[in-house]
């Protein structure tokens, strides 16, 4: 796992961006910063792996970061895929306890590490700033709950259209087209959904014939985001 700075990067500028880190002072997310490192992982590389001692949380600045467990028979489920401004880790790291989960980058990536000590420090200074980690850790466990609402509730078509229509804005023109682009494998985002690859990939042909969607390898167009909330398989 490669520690490298990036020339360039504002990194408490960076921070503040963070929903994590709105309304902290600069001052405050100077001392987080000197506390934090930035490292430039290959595709395939890990952040870290399970077992490992858990010393720090990390934000993705810059590629897609996969969180996963492996069966006892070595089969791989993708628990979260974690895009540029999303943090990872957060509550583990306050537990004391190593990895649960393991994490690999799916493409290059740009990854801040942020210490626990550094993070411990700001808290003891002002007590205001451990809300901030609390909304960040209850954002997360929040999605986790409507992911396990989706699996326990959802077909498996449901969810893939679900995940289609994940960034539609709420009163856009339901009319209107929609473009998605997969950010990685669709056997990735099978995983995600606990779907098998070929089930995933079926359920999206069958959409196309429909008239639903256009597909061109990972660009995939909604024709109609309305009609296809509505679709029954």
């Amino acid at each position: 796992m490669d520690n490298q700075g990036r020339p360039g990067l504002d990194l408490p500028r960076y921070l503040s961006a963070l929903p994590l880190f709105h309304d902290v002072a600069p001052a405050e997310l100077a001392r987080v910063a000197e506390g934090s490192t930035i490292r430039r992982l290959a595709r395939g590389q890990h952040v870290f792996r399970v077992g490992e001692p858990c010393n720090e949380f990390h934000v993705t600045v810059i590629g897609q970061v996969k969180l996963y467990a492996l069966s006892p028979n070595g089969q791989e489920k993708v628990i979260e895929i974690i895009g540029p401004g999303s943090t990872f880790a957060e509550a583990l790291m306050f537990t004391g306890r190593p990895y649960i989960v393991s994490a690999q980058a799916l493409t290059d990536a740009l990854v801040v590490s942020v210490g626990k000590q550094a993070v411990l420090a700001e808290i003891e200074r002002d007590p205001k700033f451990s809300l901030h980690m609390l909304a960040g850790i209850s954002r997360r466990l929040h999605g986790l709950v409507r992911d396990v609402e989706a699996y326990s509730l959802r077909t498996g078509a449901q969810r893939v259209i679900g995940y289609l229509l994940r960034d539609a804005d709420e009163g856009a023109d339901a009319d209107g087209p929609l473009q998605v682009s997969l950010p990685v494998s669709k056997a990735t985002i099978a995983s995600r959904l606990s779907l098998t690859p070929e089930y995933f990939s079926r359920v999206l042909h069958e959409l196309e014939a429909a008239g639903l969607i256009e597909m061109d390898k990972r660009d995939i167009r909604v024709l109609d985001p309305g009609r296809l909330a509505g679709f029954q398989m």
